[in-house]
């Protein structure tokens, strides 16, 4: 139809310029972020334990679209008024990491307490052993639960539409409000959307075989 060769090629430029890095950048900092908030929540101090456990509960009992206003329309009236992108990879960064923080914490308390004993016993230091022995192993526990995260993300970044950020779903929605062609046009945007997911798991699939080396027997 003419409205989805019309809208195909702006919907493939808003999914290489906005969707992927947006996607990309949000689940970098939103891991990077997660492991450290991971770390507080299996801390011993509660000083560190129990605002990781606040975050974490905050963030999983709330929607993500509600998130995504609180970001764009609420931390406007205390001063911090973020461009859209950026105001976007913050959401969904924050909500990355509340989700991830659990996932994390699991794989590391599923690594068997003797990695942790082999590795003092050869003298390891305790920063030393969760670097070389604990994250790796713990990674490879991660890589199934996180890519389901991250596939989610894909989808998730659907949401910025409603807050004015031109990704997939805004173009295609625009098309469609001038068109009608609802039906082909979001097929359309389901079929990009398919395209990255099955990407992603086929590279999920190839780095769970090269971490199967950090998993004792």
């Amino acid at each position: 139809m003419t409205s989805v060769r019309e809208a195909a090629w702006p919907a493939f430029v808003a999914l290489v310029k906005i969707t992927i890095p947006l996607t990309a950048i949000s689940f970098a900092i939103g891991l990077a972020a997660a492991v450290l908030i991971a770390l507080a929540r299996a801390s011993s101090s509660r000083w560190l334990a129990w605002p990781a456990r606040f975050f974490i509960s905050a963030v999983r009992g709330t929607p993500l679209l509600l998130q995504l206003f609180v970001v764009f329309y609420g931390l406007p009236q205390l001063g911090l008024d973020l461009p859209s992108f950026p105001a976007a990879v913050l959401a969904l960064s924050v909500n990355v990491a509340g989700y991830g923080a659990e996932t994390v914490r699991g794989a590391l308390l599923a690594v068997p307490r003797g990695q942790h004993e082999a590795a003092a016993t050869i003298g390891m230091s305790g920063r030393l052993a969760l670097r070389r022995v604990v994250l790796p192993q713990a990674a490879r526990i991660a890589v199934p639960p996180l890519s389901n995260t991250l596939i989610s993300l894909v989808k998730d970044t659907s949401l910025v539409s409603v807050v004015l950020l031109t990704d997939v779903t805004r173009v295609l929605n625009q098309q469609a409000s001038a068109s009608f062609d609802y039906l082909p046009l979001y097929l359309l945007g389901g079929l990009y959307y398919w395209i990255v997911c099955t990407v992603l798991s086929v590279a999920q699939g190839r780095l769970e075989t090269r971490l199967n080396r950090y998993v004792t027997p």
